[in-house]
């Protein structure tokens, strides 16, 4: 297994599916996990669970991001915090839908980093950055304008902050998942007119597990992944490589 030796990891969107699967992986492997979100009831439950700190501010908020994470000793960041937005087309799409899903997903990422990456630099000791992308950042989905352009925004930020921080041996990776079924995700994916041809289209030919999101984040946070850097690795059953 793994073994972080006690380094620090914030986990942002720490209370979710994939976020929450993320913090019970990383503390079965010795990391000091610090979970974080806006839910103060979720957050307590995750900690009951796990182990894990947590910290509660809200992404879209700089001063927030910024009281919670400059100063903060860390090693590692998962920037797991999101929002979907809305199923829409770029004829009807609402623009402050829009505005809240980029100040989110990719603002909100940005802001982690920036603090996170501060403290990294100032300690010296390298890191590690793992930001949680989509496939809609590779290729196009019916509906998914606003979410579409967030993550591949995201990945963007991926590979120039792994250009301008490799040279403090911090590490920049993305990881683009396919769809999760879930209650929430269900409601559009679990219609048969979506989810058919959409599973008829991947190799794998299933819905992916949060623990399936989960092991590859880790992989790359971990030195196993001490050469990698740079990348969007898709976890998507192949859907991307058609």
């Amino acid at each position: 297994m793994t073994d972080f030796n006690g380094r620090t990891i914030v986990v942002t969107g720490g209370s979710g599916g994939i976020g929450g699967a993320t913090v019970r992986q990383l503390v079965a492997a010795n990391a000091d996990v610090v979970a974080t979100g806006r839910s103060r009831e979720a957050l307590a439950k995750i900690a009951a669970e796990t182990g894990c700190r947590t910290l509660e501010f809200d992404l879209a908020k700089e001063d927030e991001v910024k009281g919670a994470l400059e100063g903060l000793d860390l090693w590692g960041l998962v920037n797991c915090g999101g929002f979907g937005g809305e199923i829409a087309t770029p004829m009807d799409t609402d623009i402050a839908v829009f505005d809240k899903v980029i100040a989110i997903n990719t603002r909100g990422a940005l802001l982690a980093t920036k603090y996170a990456s501060q403290s990294m630099v100032r300690l010296g000791n390298g890191g590690s950055i793992v930001n949680v992308s989509s496939q809609a950042g590779l290729v196009a989905l019916w509906g998914h304008i606003s979410y579409a352009s967030s993550k591949a925004a995201l990945d963007s930020i991926t590979r120039v902050s792994a250009l301008e921080l490799g040279k403090y041996n911090i590490r920049v990776n993305s990881v683009n998942p396919t769809v999760v079924m879930t209650p929430i995700s269900a409601w559009y994916w679990g219609r048969p007119e979506i989810a058919g041809p959409f599973i008829e289209s991947m190799p794998l030919g299933r819905w992916a597990t949060e623990e399936e999101i989960a092991a590859p984040i880790v992989f790359l946070l971990s030195d196993g992944a001490s050469m990698i850097t740079g990348v969007t690795l898709p976890i998507d059953g192949g859907y991307t490589c058609r």
